[in-house]
């Protein structure tokens, strides 16, 4: 009978608990991601050059692990507070403490491990899904990489199976503990003690405090090394605890004593709702906070490495594609190239020296690399006649054999005199390098064919050589940024999310007295809005800017890790705003009563 009931509870608040479920498949889906990397060594060691990077993925291990718990603890409050009304029902209807105390056991264990069963095959499936399109859409160049690890498999299922073990052996000690009264009234908490005004401005201060020295720290780590690591993740995690304990309720107790805020529509109900429930959620704001720190700033990082791969492979040559012997190459495999700029210079040799034809660089000017000015620097032919290193930036473009000749540059009278085979050396640049590099590989193995001296010696001559080396080189630390970056965003607004509704169910009474005297709907989700907003908005300011400060670490590793900085940005916020949607609508639908008909 009591089973039953369980059941028909279930089907009533089946909304509620695949939201529920679908939350905790996330969360075991997300461990497993990062456990497929962390667990497999063979894969970091292979594909980064930061020698600790095995040490660094087990302490992150670590912090997910605790955060997973957190994420947990929460999910398992927005159970217990769904279902605790219900159980008091049974009581009332002569079922058993110790019966009732079985049954959540058995319902809290069995929802997680289905769950956890569940989201282990997604985070198999995302896993591989996700590491294909970064892979293509990247073109990433990654070795060892397995989607599929038994040993990151085992761990999640043992360490979420642990987890809701010990989820459920805390519902049903609660049940146990609680009297009938309490788990019919369980709306009924108590507000918060008053808080001294003095002791919150001084908490803030020393927040901004502890912050500033994390970010100090952060900012030379060439000097502090790992020391510098440490005190970091501490100072910054004390600091931002603080901001959320005491700063953060500063600022909304000083809204609510301005009148001209507080008495605006529902506003003085949206402040009082945030001042109660605050101090109960500075941890899990901190938590947020710190997640948003890290799962914008490894987008933020993984988008660098991109950028960088591009930066560098422009700076190390100026054309696209460099063709020796250009007349032995069809037009058809040229025509397939969306081409900007072509430049090609007859050459003639007698065994001993190179000769080229003056005009051919007055008209199409040769574009070398100046390390020192943005762009490329335009030698024409007088230039090269004069500037022997000049020449040598041209004499690289040739073939091995080639470059060991002398080189001479001839009026175009003289250099039609010379009765010698003439060749071609054509220069090109494409309009859409990423888009043309299938093509420009081809054009590359047969410029490799027609001149064999190539094989042994490439150079830096072909950029898409150049993009390639650059591209194995870090890949690695882009892919884990991208695939970190989106795993720690659904974990944090997930996290807050739960939390969120987990309290959900205490607020019913609130927004149903606000509708008796007469509040119109629209203005309650007006006030929802408001109150969800900057319980959303807090975390995102300062996990941004934990991360404005925390790139300065990655300035050994990025030319400029604030370069296209923007486009992290706004991907995240649109991602973050979408979860903030779904939790107003979600919120709505448990504390305001549909509108009759």
């Amino acid at each position: 009978m009591l089973l039953k009931l369980s059941i028909s509870g279930i089907k009533a608040r089946l909304r509620d608990y695949l939201v529920l479920f679908s939350g905790l498949l996330v969360a075991s889906g997300i461990f497993y991601m990062f456990e497929s990397l962390a667990s497999n060594k063979a894969f970091l060691e292979a594909n980064t050059t930061v020698s600790s990077v095995v040490i660094i993925f087990r302490l992150g291990s670590v912090l997910l692990a605790i955060i997973t718990f957190v994420y947990i603890l929460y999910a398992n409050s927005f159970l217990l507070n769904m279902r605790q009304k219900e159980y008091g029902m049974f009581l009332m209807l002569g079922a058993k403490v110790k019966k009732i105390a079985q049954l959540i056991f058995l319902e809290t264990f069995l929802v997680g491990f289905l769950a956890t069963l569940a989201g282990s095959l997604v985070g198999i499936a995302l896993t591989k899904g996700v590491s294909l399109i970064l892979i293509n859409q990247l073109q990433l160049s990654l070795t060892h990489f397995q989607p599929v690890s038994p040993k990151a498999l085992l761990e999640t299922i043992v360490f979420f199976s642990i987890l809701f073990f010990l989820a459920a052996v805390f519902n049903a000690r609660q049940i146990r503990k609680k009297t009938l009264l309490s788990l019919l009234k369980d709306g009924s908490t108590p507000a918060p003690g008053k808080r001294n005004l003095f002791g919150l401005l001084l908490q803030s201060l020393i927040g901004v405090g502890l912050l500033a020295a994390g970010y100090y720290l952060m900012s030379d780590l060439v000097r502090f090394q790992i020391a510098g690591i440490f005190g970091a993740l501490f100072t910054i995690l004390g600091g931002t605890f603080l901001i959320f304990h005491a700063l953060l309720l500063v600022f909304v107790n000083g809204l609510k004593n301005r009148p001209n805020v507080a008495f605006r529509r529902l506003n003085n109900f949206t402040l009082s709702q945030l001042n109660f429930r605050l101090q109960d959620y500075s941890r899990v704001l901190s938590l947020v906070a710190m997640l948003f720190a890290l799962a914008l700033g490894a987008l933020t990082v993984g988008i660098g490495f991109k950028n960088d791969i591009m930066k560098i492979t422009k700076q190390s040559t100026a054309y696209d594609l460099v063709l020796n012997n250009a007349q032995a190459v069809s037009a058809g495999e040229l025509s397939k190239l969306d081409i900007t700029k072509e430049a090609t210079y007859q050459q003639k040799s007698d065994g001993t020296t190179l000769y080229y034809n003056q005009s051919d660089f007055d008209q199409e000017p040769l574009l070398i690399t100046d390390y020192g000015v943005k762009g490329y620097q335009r030698v024409s032919g007088e230039e090269l006649v004069k500037d022997l290193n000049k020449q040598d930036e041209l004499r690289n473009l040739e073939t091995p054999e080639r470059q060991a000749l002398n080189l001479q540059i001839l009026n175009p009278s003289d250099f039609a005199a010379l009765n010698l085979p003439t060749t071609e050396l054509k220069v090109i640049q494409v309009k859409d390098f990423d888009a043309s590099i299938p093509q420009l590989k081809k054009l590359v193995k047969i410029n490799e064919k027609n001149n064999p001296g190539l094989n042994s010696e490439q150079g830096y001559t072909q950029r898409v050589v150049v993009y390639e080396l650059f591209n194995s080189f870090y890949s690695g630390f882009e892919f884990m940024g991208f695939f970190l970056g989106i795993a720690f965003l659904t974990m944090l607004a997930s996290c807050l999310m739960f939390k969120i509704l987990s309290g959900a169910s205490q607020d019913i009474q609130r927004y149903q007295m606000l509708q008796k005297i007469g509040a119109r709907q629209k203005l309650l989700k007006g006030s929802i809005k408001k109150e969800l907003g900057l319980l959303f908005l807090a975390p995102g300011i300062v996990g941004a800017i934990h991360v404005l400060f925390g790139l300065k670490m990655f300035t050994t590793l990025l030319q400029n890790p604030y370069n296209g900085i923007a486009l992290p940005f706004a991907l995240f916020g649109i991602i973050y705003a979408g979860y903030y949607l779904l939790t107003v609508k979600l919120y709505e639908k448990i504390v305001l009563p549909p509108l009759k008909k």
